[in-house]
């Protein structure tokens, strides 16, 4: 049964019905087919894929092209899908102008529903400029890979009274800027329950416990092809490297031993037409 398009306001009615919401990635088509027919209901074209797809250390070097690259692919397996596409380093960040450009082409270019962007309080007045030109932003504080290197490495964000305060203003200006949905990113739980239990928003955590209204992991995670350790965060659920592996290896074996290809892989020929060919 086709399902119907996933909206904003389906998304803020799930939260107030506590029904929770399933967010992953993807970054190519078959993946976004793939997000179809499990019954996930929103997908983020993040910008991990630097990661997971390119094979980069970090996000940092993720552009414009690579983004809209892979959300136009991805968009092509979509029908029913909520499409977030991540505004990778230094699209947004220059100047409001260019914050604009770049989400719009993510909208007109690649199809998106929403865009999404790292950044708390001090970035209120860039989303509120891109929320006032009708575009829906998701807004994403806690451990922000774009700023790892200012963060000082991939850590857990808002333990002590300080840090957790900040998280707690930056949600508030950032909802007070018109963000629709906000993800938390590797922050205590008891933090991302007692903002998600205070704001409009439609909150989605990745290592930031159950109280969130979503949550959102990584497709190279979940079935085992990042390439990494598992994060703490994260659950692999099936190891499909090794058993991409092992049919590889399988193809590799029977090429080499002659038993592939076998006639039900062949295409004939008339013996007459044969007989005829000169060379």
């Amino acid at each position: 049964m086709t399902r119907k398009q996933v909206t904003i306001p389906d998304l803020y009615q799930k939260k107030a019905s506590q029904e929770k919401i399933s967010v992953l990635t993807a970054y190519d088509y078959p993946t976004a087919a793939l997000c179809e027919a499990a019954g996930v209901e929103v997908v983020l074209v993040g910008d991990s894929l630097g990661n997971v797809m390119l094979g980069q250390g970090s996000t940092v070097g993720v552009t414009m092209d690579d983004m809209l690259h892979h959300i136009k692919a991805v968009r092509r397996g979509l029908s029913s899908c909520f499409l977030i596409g991540d505004l990778p380093f230094m699209s947004y960040q220059v100047s409001r102008e260019q914050a604009l450009i770049n989400s719009g082409r993510m909208m007109q270019e690649g199809g998106c529903d929403c865009v999404k962007l790292e950044g708390g309080a001090e970035m209120a007045e860039t989303v509120k400029a891109i929320v006032d030109a009708g575009i829906p932003v998701c807004a994403h504080i806690g451990l922000t890979p774009q700023s790892v290197s200012k963060l000082g490495g991939y850590k857990v964000q808002g333990k002590d009274l300080a840090g957790a305060q900040k998280l707690i203003d930056d949600a508030k200006a950032l909802q007070a800027a018109g963000a629709d949905m906000i993800v938390f990113e590797c922050i205590p739980s008891a933090l991302a329950k007692i903002i998600t239990e205070n704001t409009s928003m439609v909150t989605i955590g990745i290592g930031a416990g159950p109280d969130c209204d979503g949550q959102v992991l990584v497709y190279h995670d979940i079935v085992g092809l990042s390439m990494r350790k598992t994060p703490k965060m994260a659950k692999q659920y099936v190891d499909l490297f090794a058993v991409i592996q092992e049919a590889m290896q399988n193809y590799v074996s029977e090429v080499k031993g002659g038993t592939f290809p076998q006639k039900a892989h062949e295409f004939a020929m008339a013996e007459d037409v044969v007989g005829q060919l000169k060379f």
